[in-house]
């Protein structure tokens, strides 16, 4: 029977939430410096956009409906409305930068030169900066549509030229290609200023545009345009489940960045002529064009010169120490007193460094068990791994090789484990593991402690300081216990002969057990109960948990949804969804907590986890969703969400108009990330009265 509940596609909704990012960069409250780095970071999200995502839909598209009879949706009609809205955004951030962001540096003496704005100095400094340095790296190339056809870099900058012969009775039609290697120089090129108070800067791509005459000395340059080519993404793997995984990823790898185009981007007054003869040139088809404004690569925005010019960045929020952890003798002892909390990156990370590195000089810890998805490329944590084994240490660390984008990252970090020591275990066929958690045992005197640490975030010490995630210490044996059985299925490929009784693992029970959590609200609300569910997370897209969360408005239970990125459900429907409020914060700290609360009649589930609702964590992933017992702790993740829910300057309205309104009320205003950060302050100094 054909589903008629209302769903916003996946990837039409993430394409929302990335406007959320860049409504971020023309917020005249954001300060200058950031709102650059909001180009950047939406410039970033969209690359990898295209080169996963947009590839699919183009593949879908290419294979004919027909192949994929099942599909819920026709990947052409979803692919243009993409490429719509795409196109919308682009313009808005062209504009955004020329019209807003420009003029605003010039206000704090801060100019983007062009080639006529030059003086004779920064001429002379250009075209020696060209003739020294650039000009090895340019790779020049005269294109011929039938006979030469250049390989385009995934995400290489280049200018295609327009040209003609200076020889007056040839009049025949040349076109070029000469590379800007932002790969290999800046792209923010600090150039000598004329006045003393002036910081003035070119981009490379002018620097090359204004000296590439020098490359073509017999030809006129009629134009110069700079284009972009970005390549499919996926590891195209036939078959997981045979043969040895890691040699096929490893392969696969080597093949991602001379993968089919995903899309050219190009200036978009290049004429139509321009664009035809590229299109014959690399083999490319309609749908691979994406017009953007001159420039491309703007994630290079994130290395936008500052100048030292802090007044025009965030004020800084230092991580605050918790003190019962990094003031104590003994973190294993503090954690056996009681279970702690903590929340990055308002927290400093160092409680969860020292949790490893204690645990490597310990002499009473005998394994210690790691799950690894994403890992900072210098990692306390790793070399804290790698000291254990030294000190006779039994240390195994998972690694996800499938993690997208660091699997070579990943791949480089196994082989340093396991040259050290550590037992390391590689990516399962057909599953990947998601799960942040930990665990370190310890013998004393012939009796075993067993300590766990679960998260809701990696063990990342660079993106701890980016992403907001809850750490968590327990010595808790009803944790520890199932903690203890998702370790050993990973090591031994067995399925625990236990049920799960109060955590929720992926491929287990986490689905079932988050399904008999909403039954139980639906069924309160049904006998006149209050009934309520909280929901925290990055994206929601299992279309099985969204009509469960429709049913559950229609019984009278109120649904209230922070949700960063992908939200498919519609809310506030009449009739539908009327009972569900669904918001989401963007700011400068990456929303990235999962947090599940359940009203049960007063008496509150309260969950974390690593999960998100869509149809690959739910199904094709080892999640772990912990619940919270402790009082303290419960009072602490309600009190961040409370915070959240009453933010009214960086939260806006999931709707299905997909516009992001912002929230907006005549209370006094709540800026959820600093309020939770000087809530949190307040506490931990309170802590040392």
């Amino acid at each position: 029977m054909e589903n008629l509940s209302p769903y916003i596609h996946r990837d039409i909704s993430w394409l929302s939430f990335n406007y959320r990012v860049l409504q971020e960069s023309k917020d005249p409250n954001v300060p200058l410096l950031e709102r650059i780095k909001f180009l950047a970071i939406y410039s970033s999200n969209l690359d990898e956009f295209f080169r996963v995502r947009v590839s699919n839909h183009k593949n879908l598209v290419r294979a004919g409906r027909k192949t994929f009879k099942n599909l819920e949706f026709e990947p052409a009609r979803i692919l243009n409305e993409i490429l719509r809205t795409v196109n919308v955004q682009q313009e808005e951030f062209s504009r955004i930068f020329e019209k807003e962001i420009i003029p605003e540096l010039k206000e704090h003496n801060i100019y983007i030169r062009k080639q006529k704005q030059l003086n004779a100095e920064q001429t002379e400094f250009i075209e020696s900066l060209f003739n020294e340095k650039i000009i090895q790296f340019a790779q020049p190339v005269l294109l011929r549509e039938d006979k030469i056809r250049p390989f385009l870099s995934n995400g290489s900058l280049y200018l295609a030229l327009y040209m003609r012969s200076k020889n007056t009775e040839n009049k025949k039609k040349y076109y070029a290609i000469v590379k800007v290697p932002s790969d290999q120089m800046e792209r923010f090129v600090v150039i000598p200023s004329r006045e003393k108070n002036k910081k003035e800067l070119m981009l490379l791509d002018d620097i090359v545009r204004y000296n590439v005459v020098n490359i073509f000395p017999g030809f006129t340059i009629q134009n110069a345009y700079s284009i972009k080519l970005t390549r499919d993404a996926e590891l195209y793997i036939d078959d997981e489940y045979s043969g040895d995984l890691l040699e096929k990823i490893k392969k696969s790898l080597a093949k991602r960045d001379v993968g089919l185009a995903s899309r050219l981007v190009y200036d978009r007054n290049m004429p139509k002529h321009f664009i035809n003869y590229l299109m014959k040139v690399f083999d490319l088809e309609t749908i691979d064009l994406l017009p953007e404004g001159k420039y491309h690569n703007n994630s290079d925005f994130f290395k936008f010169p500052s100048f030292g010019m802090d007044h025009l960045k965030d004020i800084d929020l230092e991580p605050l120490a918790y003190a019962p952890i990094e003031t104590s003798e003994s973190i294993f002892d503090v954690i056996k007193e009681r279970d702690h909390m903590l929340y990055f990156p308002f927290h400093s990370y160092e409680s969860v460094i020292r949790f490893f590195e204690d645990a490597a000089e310990d002499p009473h810890v005998t394994h210690i068990k790691i799950l690894q998805y994403r890992v900072a490329s210098t990692s306390r944590i790793m070399d804290a791994l790698m000291k254990a084994t030294k000190n006779g240490k039994q240390v195994t660390a998972f690694i996800e090789i499938k993690a997208r984008f660091d699997e070579k990252a990943n791949l480089s970090w196994g082989e340093k484990l396991e040259k050290a020591g550590v037992t390391v275990l590689y990516s399962m066929p057909g599953l990947k593991v998601h799960s942040k958690m930990a665990i370190i045992r310890r013998v004393i005197e012939g009796k075993e402690e067993v300590f766990t640490y679960l998260s809701t975030g990696n063990f990342h010490e660079n993106t701890s300081k980016l992403y907001t995630d809850f750490g968590y210490f327990t010595h808790d044996p009803r944790i520890v216990g199932e903690a203890m059985s998702v370790f050993s299925f990973i090591e031994t490929k067995i399925r625990p002969q236990v049920d799960f009784k109060y955590m929720g693992v992926g491929t287990f029970n986490l689905k079932p057990k988050l399904i008999e959590l909403v039954n139980n609200e639906i069924d309160n609300a049904k006998n006149g109960k209050k009934a309520s569910i909280t929901l925290k997370m990055n994206s929601l897209q299992d279309d099985e948990m969204i009509d469960l969360l429709y049913k559950a408005s229609e019984a009278g239970v109120t649904v209230k949804m922070i949700i960063r990125g992908i939200c498919c459900l519609v809310p506030q429907m009449k009739g539908i969804s009327e009972k569900i409020k669904a918001y989401s914060i963007v700011d400068r700290y990456l929303e990235h907590a999962r947090v599940f609360i359940f009203h049960n009649e007063g008496n509150e589930h309260i969950y974390l986890s690593s999960a998100d609702w869509m149809v690959r964590n739910l199904h094709h992933r080892i999640e772990t969703m912990f619940p919270v017992f402790d009082e303290e702790i419960r009072k602490f993740v309600k009190t961040i969400i409370k915070i959240q829910l009453n933010d009214n300057v960086k939260s806006r309205y999931h709707n299905f108009e997909l516009n992001n309104p912002y929230r907006r009320n005549a209370k006094l205003p709540v800026r959820s990330q600093v309020d939770t950060y000087y809530y949190i302050k307040r506490q931990e100094e309170n802590r040392d009265k």
